[in-house]
């Protein structure tokens, strides 16, 4: 059973860090494109960054020179460093698997983890 289990949110001040992380089952996982999305109250979920089994990256506007994803294929693995928090970074952090086309274009595949909440104060 195919599952993405996501790992490290939290309470922090603005200003501060914090880094996810989302463990994968199947070896699947090894060469799709791997993501972070967010859904913050009464708005769409939205992508936040996403990265190719080769290590190329995409990233939101808002968040480029802040975040910071990252993958083990190995260990099916796939990070989100997050620096530089701000309030309105406040959201439910999803992991997803998909495919990063060569323009840049992020499709979202039905594999979706728990979320993990980050909260970020001001």
């Amino acid at each position: 059973q195919v599952q993405l289990v996501e790992s490290g949110g939290g309470l922090v001040q603005a200003g501060g860090s914090l880094r996810l992380s989302c463990a994968a089952s199947g070896s699947i996982f090894s060469i799709i494109a791997r993501a972070w999305y967010r859904q913050a109250p009464g708005k769409q979920r939205e992508l936040v960054a996403a990265i190719t089994s080769g290590g190329r990256t995409k990233y939101a506007d808002s968040v480029k020179g802040r975040f910071t994803i990252s993958r083990d294929n190995a260990k099916n693995t796939v990070s989100l460093q997050m620096n530089g928090l701000k309030p309105e970074d406040t959201a439910v952090y999803y992991c997803n698997a998909g495919t990063l086309s060569i323009s840049g274009t992020y499709s979202a595949a039905d594999y979706w983890g728990q979320g993990t909440q980050v909260t970020v104060s001001s």
